[in-house]
């Protein structure tokens, strides 16, 4: 699955590649195959960039327009 949401919210938050990557604990190579959709990334590393991103998972793989996050749970 390409999610061109990844590549775009890392542009628009100015990181690299290599920034994402060591947040996400995983290679750089690894990442790219993410964000060109070579390879499926899994829910947990989506859950971590959704919260740091502050939007949605919904909203990175695109089943929303919306990127507001969800209200935390208390």
């Amino acid at each position: 699955m390409y999610l061109k949401r990844l590549k775009d919210l890392r542009e628009d938050h100015d990181l690299s590649q290599e920034k994402v990557s060591k947040l996400l604990k995983i290679t750089r190579p690894q990442y790219s195959l993410y964000e060109t959709g070579k390879r499926d990334i899994p829910v947990d590393l989506l859950r971590i960039l959704a919260k740091y991103y502050k939007t949605s998972i919904d909203y990175i793989v695109g089943d929303t327009d919306v990127l507001k996050r969800y209200p935390e749970k208390k």
